[in-house]
């Protein structure tokens, strides 16, 4: 066993004895290359601790007028999101350039200097990350760092072999890693796939396999059991559009997970008093397109944004039947598309308009029949969802650790 010593860095612990410390500024400065008249095409971007390419004829997402302010980059360039530190703990924030391009010039990008192991210290700087050093660095309202200060930064220092050796053992293992994890993410969106189609076809077809068919005329419903019946959503539910304050009822927010007590850390507006009161046992959805698929059935009474719309169901109806029909792709289609607004993105979609819209009417004993199907059969598929989520999370864990334990010395590439 070799033997170690303190590093004087308190996350780090012991190193071996063998390696140094030094000041980042030892082995890269600041890249500033700006991308003068748009001559540089390749746009990058930092995504989940990784440098991608993206389009930049895109129409999607916030977009500069043009790129002529980015930061050309070249291949082995480190690149550091130092903004906003004090409100977001949990996106990675190095990437390791692997091609010239162009990124926003918002973010640090490290140039090496002779010598430098850019893979090995892009490791080395992942593990900063996950492990919150970079918290504690920032400045100002929004904590961000600029360069001179990351700069200071105490970084490890192996033997050039070394840090070779370690960068080429954690390429293979993690790319290994990644695979397992790419492989365990198409079997959850295989799962997904699933569900949706389990939910579609009872809601639709009902249970019974060989039960006698009609042509709904409804083209986002198809054909649907001879003896169900349509009606329209206003038949069945009426509206509830009382104002409340967040004071007095309980914030609630409208997710695709359904109705949700507001997280401390969900976007507020100062407009508290101004809120829709929702019941325990309303329905409620998000009017708006860009809002997909948020809607449920609450189990709380409580107050939410006034871009919802609060249903209180009629009486002779399974509120847990129009829950699942509400929850299929081909209703959220159908929805939106009674909608208007000023961008085809983004419109909503109001209770007059919503209220028009024909959906089936299964026979009573037959909603809750299927209701009860749907509950037991989601269920079995979201908790193999979520066992499969725990194993990409234990890869996640096992990933950050192995980084951590090499490029720290813990454990030794032999």
């Amino acid at each position: 066993m070799r033997k170690m010593k303190d590093s004087k860095i308190e996350w780090v612990g012991e190193i071996p004895e063998t390696w140094g410390t030094m000041p980042l500024y030892c082995f890269y400065s600041e890249r500033k290359n700006i991308n003068i008249f748009g001559r540089e095409q390749n746009l990058l971007s930092l995504s989940y601790g990784e440098i991608i390419r993206k389009d930049i004829n895109t129409s999607e997402g916030l977009l500069p007028s043009n790129y002529n302010g980015y930061n050309i980059v070249k291949a082995d360039d480190i690149i550091i999101r130092p903004t906003d530190l004090q409100n977001d703990k949990r996106s990675l924030r190095t990437g390791l350039v692997k091609e010239r391009g162009i990124i926003t010039s918002a973010y640090i990008a490290l140039k090496p200097k002779c010598g430098a192991n850019s893979r090995y210290n892009h490791y080395l700087l992942h593990s900063y990350d996950t492990s919150k050093v970079f918290y504690n660095m920032g400045n100002g309202v929004r904590q961000g760092l600029n360069y001179d200060e990351f700069a200071k930064l105490i970084v490890l220092v192996p033997p050039i072999d070394e840090q070779q050796r370690i960068a080429d053992f954690l390429d293979r293992e993690c790319e290994r890693i990644d695979g397992l994890k790419a492989d365990i993410e198409a079997q959850i969106e295989t799962l997904e796939k699933y569900k949706r189609s389990v939910i579609t076809e009872a809601v639709t077809h009902g249970l019974n396999p060989v039960a006698p068919m009609k042509d709904s005329g409804l083209e986002w419903i198809g054909n649907i059991p001879l003896d169900w019946n349509f009606g329209r959503i206003g038949g069945l539910y009426e509206l509830r559009n009382e104002k409340v304050s967040d004071k007095d009822y309980m914030p609630l927010s409208v997710t695709m997970k359904g109705i949700l007590p507001q997280l401390e850390t969900a976007a507020k507006t100062n407009d508290g008093d101004n809120r829709k009161l929702v019941r325990k046992g309303d329905f409620a959805i998000n009017s708006r397109s860009d809002r997909r698929g948020s809607c449920g059935i609450s189990e709380y009474d409580g107050s939410v944004s006034l871009i919802n719309t609060i249903l209180k169901p009629r009486n002779q109806m399974e509120a847990r039947y129009y829950n699942w029909l509400f929850h299929t792709p081909n209703f959220s289609d159908e929805f939106y598309k009674w909608g208007h607004g000023i961008v085809d993105d983004l419109w909503a979609t109001t209770w007059q308009e919503m209220k028009r819209i024909q959906i089936p009417v299964p026979p009573l004993p037959e909603q809750k029949e299927i209701a009860d199907y749907l509950d037991e059969k989601c269920a079995q598929i979201d908790e193999l969802i979520s066992q499969k989520q725990s194993q990409i999370e234990t890869l996640e864990t096992y990933k950050k650790s192995l980084i951590f334990e090499y490029v720290t010395g813990k454990k030794e590439v032999v």
